[in-house]
């Protein structure tokens, strides 16, 4: 065989789709975590510069940034592997592997295989849907400040009505309603939307948004991927005929 045939050949059995879906969702994960981490750790910083004067105000939401910091680690790690195996399984039931392997049969493992990753990527799919649901509210509360800060721009000429323009953290849910003052109002707001931890907070949760949207698409194209891999197998268990996906 010669080299064009070769490589002809190789490229041949490469699984794209399960190759496209699985650097959607490195990239995505990668955008998620690393953002998702970084904006909670600076939004710990803007609660407790500007609405909270007490550590026990929000000494909660510290212990929960804390944690969804941890799952973050968690969920990259699992993607990582799981995106890996995936992969794998795409490789799996290419032509590429029958020529490897020589005369390629589809055995009852196999086909228990694939279909527990159909179900395991469809679950995955509904909890990502929530988590990316869930990704959007800290974009909505800064993005709402940030409108409100327009808003003061606008009407810096009439103090009494921008004084009544305000942003109240505990109606989020990210302090309790004791907290003290909890809420930014007028110029002192104005003042927050300038600093650099706003805007730098707000790029990351919007970035952090986009890779959960990113995943999101990846775990969809993993479906149809796995899907199609579980139909090849039964289809080679009848004909010993590769194909790719």
């Amino acid at each position: 065989i010669g080299c064009y045939d070769c490589c002809m050949k190789c490229l041949g059995g490469v699984p794209y789709c399960s190759l496209l879906a699985t650097l959607l969702c490195f990239s995505g994960i990668a955008l998620f975590c690393g953002c998702g981490h970084q904006a909670l750790t600076e939004t710990e910083r803007l609660i407790e510069t500007y609405f909270a004067r007490n550590l026990q105000d929000y000494i909660t939401l510290a212990y929960l940034i804390q944690y969804f910091q941890y799952v973050i680690y968690g969920l990259a790690s699992f993607f990582f592997l799981y995106c890996i195996i995936l992969l794998a399984e795409g490789f799996y039931t290419t032509s590429a592997a029958k020529q490897t392997f020589g005369e390629f049969r589809s055995t009852l493992c196999g086909r228990c295989l694939s279909s527990t990753f159909i179900l395991i990527t469809y679950l995955l799919a509904v909890v990502w849907l929530l988590v990316f649901a869930f990704s959007a509210l800290p974009v909505y509360f800064f993005y709402n400040m940030d409108a409100t800060c327009h808003t003061i721009t606008v009407l810096t000429e009439t103090p009494a009505s921008i004084n009544q323009l305000c942003i109240d953290a505990r109606q989020y849910g990210l302090l309790p309603w004791n907290a003290m003052p909890g809420k930014a109002c007028g110029m002192t707001l104005s003042t927050v939307c300038k600093t650099r931890e706003f805007r730098v907070t707000y790029d990351l949760y919007i970035a952090a948004f986009a890779g959960a949207g990113i995943t999101l698409l990846a775990l969809l194209t993993y479906m149809v991927s796995t899907t199609y891999n579980f139909a090849v197998l039964r289809y080679l268990g009848r004909k010993g005929i590769g194909t790719r996906c």
